[in-house]
């Protein structure tokens, strides 16, 4: 244990007990709830700012012992004796709702008691623990916004008193409570029954205040002596007091803490240990918190530290020349070597080699030529197997130094992604420390300074991460095993490196003329809509302003209020198109368009910065970002140029074919994620569908409305279309109606027609979460697993974000996973045919190639082939290819 937690003498133990509810609104309030939720849309501020207030207070108290204490939604033995107890209190906001379950949980992960006993609140838990904590000899912090919690305060125990944000809470102490209220603590309760308490709806004595209820108090000692020489207090204070007696004898019944409760925790449950690390990272992946993850890490590390297993020492194995190197290597008998570069300033300075408990180190700047030439051949060699922790950008730091790599037989990045794909970082050092429980050296560069270290400085560090790399890989192989992902690690997504490195390296070529004529169109519709919005409303404002945009909209204009948040009336751009729909007002119509203007400028602006001095863009693929499976395009993201408006598809008019080449080819599928729906499903209606070649939107309208197919309107088509797309996310009637702009009885009845039509499709949705729920994941066609554990939370509402992620995933990963096996065949009939043409992007369901002189027959009909055959599903693929000089000409 560390030393701020390990076993001591009574006197030094330190008992930390917390008001839970009473934190968890502090946190809530102190940090915006639009500013702290997860990509699924749980709100996780108060969770964030709990857990980093108790992180504070372990830091700073020391405490050995922790509890939580956490007030029921029963009715309290209080609201019993008196219906008024804290009665209109505002109603929770609906952000809060859900994240008293998910600090529960958070707690649990940390080991820390969360407590609860009905009919009692959890001041009196706190007083009970304290009672317990000074008669076992600890001294006693207790946490709570509530000043009933003064009461509690000796020369043991301490209240700390929440004041401001998250940060500020200060000890409160006998003096300090005198200091503030002119009355020792032991008579606080004594106190607040005359003066009242407005929070908890308790009047006190009308003008009677805190001074003259001390006075009182210290005149006759207690509340007791109050009343018995009540007749002597004279004024009009004095008759208020004698009119208002009842409401002081029941205040301070009820304001007196418990101090004698039966609980089910000893203090011994209460030792402050070491937290689950799993269930940890499991739930800050959830709740999407790194930098906290990093805080909670770090306060247990010296913890973590004395439990941790010893490092195996390796031996370095100096290496003098090629000779050396081929005897280090051949030693190994063929088996993996980890391969770990250093990185200085952008650029690979070194090379880790590790196996076996024996390493070498090789900086790559000066080496004579026979040692580089047979290190070029070792990594350029597909028959010697190569472990690596992001194979991909390994490749690219190599490929700058004139060296290819082949012989992936690993890439730990990978595997930890297949068996966490919701975990949201994957860093080297974290893995290692979350699964193997030691702690990796990293190279620090101090914040604002350039990363110039020298090759010999990264020695150790590249070495010792090289052997981690290693270890890794062995223990991430029985994981990948028992999670049956080894295969999708081997056939797929290994493979895929290689393929993903190629087309990152090629880019794609842009017009850079068109691209500044495009910024130069995009900020006159900037300026035009600018204009627009200040005539519609006779001045100039920053349109880029929330808060002066409320100012506008609801206080000038008086338009309808849209959501209320923190800072007023949420000026999002859902809620203002909805605003606009109901109103039309021009300035709506001027600040819409002027927000379009802005989006696609920063689109072109980020291309600008992109282009390489080749005139190409080289977008990075991450593999183990979507959780999915979907490749996610970076640096620049060219997945979300949007397609669908005109002025989207003049961005794609930019990306052109390059020197050398004669056109661009791009081929995608259609309808996939449906078709993939039709064959998961079963349902006869779809499937029939799809190989009668109709078209299915069309086919599905005329079932769902009862016409011919021929009699299906533009609009029936759109309905139904919507309501196809949205059943494979979990789209309720509600949200079909806020899409399709419907009434929600006329969407329930749209869905439960569908439903009637294609019942196997209703039947496969269900099975699929109940499934799921069983099982505690989905799998993909191909067998790729999302876990899912919040499918069984008691939480409503990450329960049904479970179920819409179970919905989707099968169906987009599966779409994802057969884009993949399609790349990877075409890369492999490519290569094999000594074809010139290449793969240059992958967006979504749709890949751009690069067409050599006099190859695009063969091309055109090897992709439309081998996209069409990558799965043998129930319906046929439908691939459609497109021929252009541009990527939008090419489009279809």
């Amino acid at each position: 244990m560390s030393e701020t937690t390990k076993p001591t003498e009574a006197s030094d133990k330190r008992l930390l007990i917390i008001d839970g509810h009473s934190m968890a609104f502090r946190a809530f309030y102190a940090l915006p709830a639009e500013n702290f939720a997860t990509s699924t849309g749980q709100h996780t501020n108060a969770v964030h700012g709990f857990v980093s207030m108790l992180l504070t207070m372990i830091r700073q108290q020391k405490p050995t012992h922790v509890a939580v204490a956490f007030d029921l939604d029963t009715p309290t033995f209080r609201k019993q004796e008196y219906s008024e107890y804290k009665g209109g209190r505002n109603k929770t906001p609906e952000e809060f709702h859900g994240q008293i379950d998910l600090i529960k949980q958070v707690m649990g992960a940390m080991n820390i008691p969360s407590i609860s006993l009905d009919p009692f609140e959890a001041d009196d838990i706190l007083a009970t623990l304290a009672t317990r904590g000074e008669d076992a000899g600890f001294s006693v912090l207790v946490v709570s916004g509530d000043r009933d919690a003064f009461q509690l305060i000796t020369d043991r125990t301490l209240v700390l008193y929440p004041k401001k944000g998250i940060s500020d809470i200060p000890p409160m102490d006998a003096d300090a409570v005198e200091a503030k209220y002119f009355v020792r603590p032991e008579r606080y309760s004594d106190l607040a029954a005359l003066v009242g308490e407005t929070a908890d709806n308790l009047p006190g004595v009308p003008g009677v205040g805190p001074k003259t209820a001390a006075k009182w108090i210290n005149q006759y000692g207690d509340l007791a002596g109050i009343l018995e020489n009540i007749d002597s207090i004279k004024g009009k204070v004095g008759d208020a007091l004698r009119e208002h007696v009842d409401n002081v004898t029941r205040n301070r019944k009820l304001n007196q803490l418990r101090h004698d409760l039966e609980l089910d925790v000893t203090l011994e449950d209460m030792e402050l240990e070491a937290p689950n690390r799993e269930e940890i990272e499991n739930l800050f992946d959830a709740l999407e918190f790194n930098t906290l993850r990093k805080r909670l890490f770090d306060l247990f590390a010296a913890q973590d530290e004395e439990s941790a297993p010893e490092v195996a020492e390796f031996t370095r194995v100096e290496v003098a020349d090629a000779a050396s190197l081929r005897a280090f290597i051949e030693a190994g008998q063929g088996a993996a070597i980890a391969v770990h570069p250093a990185v200085s300033g952008g650029e690979a300075v070194g090379l880790a080699l590790y196996r076996g408990l024996e390493a070498v180190w090789m900086e790559l700047a000066g080496l004579d030529e026979a040692l580089e030439t047979e290190l070029a051949a070792f990594l350029a060699d597909s028959h010697a197997p190569k472990i690596f922790h992001d194979a991909k950008a390994a490749m690219h730091l190599l490929a700058d130094r004139g060296l290819s790599v082949a012989g992936i037989a690993d890439d730990t990045l990978i595997s930890a992604y297949l068996i966490q794909p919701d975990r949201r970082s994957h860093e080297l050092a974290e893995l290692v420390s979350y699964h193997l429980k030691y702690q990796v050296p990293v190279h620090q560069v101090k914040k604002g300074e350039l990363d110039l270290g020298l090759a010999s400085d990264l020695a150790d560090p590249a070495l010792a991460q090289a052997q981690a790399v290693f270890d890794l890989s062995a223990y991430l192989d029985t994981q990948l095993a028992a999670k049956h992902a080894d295969a999708l690690a081997r056939d797929m997504e290994l493979p895929l490196i290689p393929v993903l490195f190629a087309m990152e390296r090629a880019g794609i070529a842009v017009n850079t003329e068109r691209l500044n004529e495009l910024r130069a169109h995009f900020t006159s519709q900037v300026e035009t809509a600018s204009n627009e919005a200040f005539a519609a409303i006779g001045h100039e404002v920053n349109l880029s302003s929330p808060k002066q945009l409320q100012v506008v909209l609801f206080e000038e204009l008086d338009l309808p209020k849209t959501k209320k948040i923190k800072t007023g009336y949420t000026t999002d751009a859902e809620s203002l198109q909805d605003l606009l729909v109901k109103t039309g007002h021009p300035f709506l119509v001027a600040l819409m368009a002027y927000r379009d203007a802005i989006k696609l400028r920063q689109t072109v602006d980020g291309l600008l910065k992109a282009v390489h001095p080749d005139g190409r863009i080289h977008t990075t693929y991450a593999q183990t970002v979507a959780a999915t499976g979907r490749l996610s395009s970076l640096n620049p993201n060219l997945q979300n140029i949007p397609v669908r408006s005109e002025e989207g598809r003049r961005i794609r008019d930019v990306f052109v074919v390059g020197e050398g080449y004669e056109t661009l080819l791009t081929v995608d599928y259609s309808q996939i994620e449906m078709r993939i729906m039709a064959h998961l499903s079963g349902d006869e209606g779809l499937i029939q569908a799809y190989q009668d070649g109709e078209d299915l939107h069309r086919f599905v309208g005329s079932r769902v409305f009862n016409v011919e197919p021929s009699e299906v309107t533009s609009e029936m088509r759109s309905k139904v279309k919507a309501m196809s797309y949205g059943l494979a996310y979990g789209l309720s009637s509600f949200g079909l109606s806020k899409q399709l702009k419907i009434g929600v009885d006329e969407a329930r009845k749209l869905m439960k027609d569908y439903f009637d039509r294609f019942g196997a499709v209703r039947t496969y949705l269900r099975s699929v979460v109940e499934q799921a729920r069983k099982d505690g994941y989905t799998e993909t066609i191909f067998g790729r697993r999302r876990y899912l554990p919040e499918l069984n939370s008691s939480d409503r509402r990450l329960r049904d974000i479970a179920e819409r992620a179970a919905l989707n995933a099968p169906i987009q990963g599966s779409a994802a996973d057969l884009v993949k096996v399609a790349m990877l065949r075409i890369a492999e009939e490519l290569a094999s045919g000594g074809y010139a043409s290449r793969m240059l992007l992958q967006v979504h369901d749709e890949l751009v190639l690069e067409i050599a002189p006099g190859e695009l027959e063969a091309i055109s009909e090897l992709v439309t082939r081998e996209m069409g055959a990558a799965a043998d599903l129930l319906v046929p693929l439908d691939v459609q290819p497109g021929v252009g000089a541009t990527w939008h000409e090419a489009a279809h």
